[in-house]
């Protein structure tokens, strides 16, 4: 198959990248800096050449979007909404303008759209949007705006010969560097991995391999559209999560933190902390009721073999 993948040198992107190329598809990326001769040019807002490549593909994964890890300031609020936006538009008006649009398309969501919930996982057919949730911060309701936004804009392109599918992704955990296992990985190393005020707050994750084989499967089944949850079938609250990822490297102590050091840790590293304190408790509904079958389904197995893989790589480094 020719498999485009707008916005295709994230770390999401780069994992795809390297799978599907492996299982022997054509993997053309459309990268607003390309590097390599499998990259296009284009700016993620307006049609240009690259649209070519979409006229006869199979199948377009649009990852683009400006990266979550930062300040969320105004004006970085702001990027992130119109990156991801944008580029969902003009995917759908190159599918609207070709004379063989690919069969499917699938455009990167959030599991983030959930409400900040403990009681009761989210599912995409019971699962509770978010927005104006009681006692969170004010500003969590964007980033659900930006979700929503993302999703009705693949929604409302005119694209009848092309299946869309939102696929709403919790955190994908792999061995890669700057990834966010690698981070959460860092913290554990550091002695720092405890819980984050009170470590309730669930964590919902996928690993890298389970992503690829979900993404894989949804390409192959015609007859799912619309979201669909990417996540592993277990998520767990914080402080279980990282007591199973000390667990894993062997990592005797994780010093808890309280929120305002939590705030403190984000603004230095130029993150923020609605990344660590909003609970998301999301579960994959759609997948498991189409046969889907998890080969990383609990976290504590996950975080062993992914520790296992850094150990693997860094001892070749």
């Amino acid at each position: 198959m020719k498999i485009v993948l707008p916005g295709g040198t994230s770390q999401v992107g780069g994992i795809l990248n390297r799978a599907l190329t492996a299982a022997g598809h054509e993997v053309v990326v459309l990268s607003r800096r390309p590097t390599r001769d499998s990259h296009l040019q284009w700016d993620g807002r307006t049609l240009g050449p690259w649209a070519k490549t979409i006229d006869g593909s199979d199948v377009v994964i649009n990852l683009a979007g400006r990266s979550v890890s930062c300040r969320y300031t105004e004006e970085n609020l702001r990027a992130m909404m119109d990156s991801r936006v944008d580029s969902a538009r003009v995917v759908g008006e190159a599918l609207a303008a070709a004379r063989r649009p690919p069969r499917v398309w699938l455009q990167m969501s959030t599991a983030t759209i959930y409400a900040h919930r403990y009681d009761a996982p989210h599912d995409e057919a019971t699962g509770v949007i978010g927005g104006s949730e009681p006692d969170v911060p004010r500003y969590w309701d964007f980033s659900v705006h930006i979700a929503k936004n993302w999703e009705r804009e693949q929604q409302q392109a005119r694209t009848p010969r092309t299946r869309k599918v939102a696929l709403r992704s919790a955190m994908v955990m792999s061995p890669d560097r700057a990834g966010v296992f690698d981070y959460l990985l860092w913290l554990a190393r550091l002695g720092l991995g405890g819980p984050v005020a009170g470590g309730a707050q669930y964590v919902s994750w996928i690993h890298d391999h389970d992503f690829v084989r979900a993404v894989q499967f949804l390409i192959d089944r015609d007859d799912i559209t619309g979201p669909v949850n990417l996540a592993a079938p277990a998520p767990l609250p914080q402080r279980a999560f990282m007591k199973a990822l000390r667990k894993a490297w062997g990592a005797p102590v994780g010093m808890p933190a309280t929120k305002w050091m939590a705030e403190i840790g984000a603004f230095v590293l130029r993150s923020d902390t609605e990344l660590l304190l909003k609970s998301r408790r999301v579960v994959p509904g759609r997948l498991l009721e189409a046969g889907f079958a998890f080969t990383h389904a609990e976290w504590p197995q996950a975080a062993g073999e992914l520790v296992r893989r850094v150990r693997q790589e860094r001892s070749h480094t």
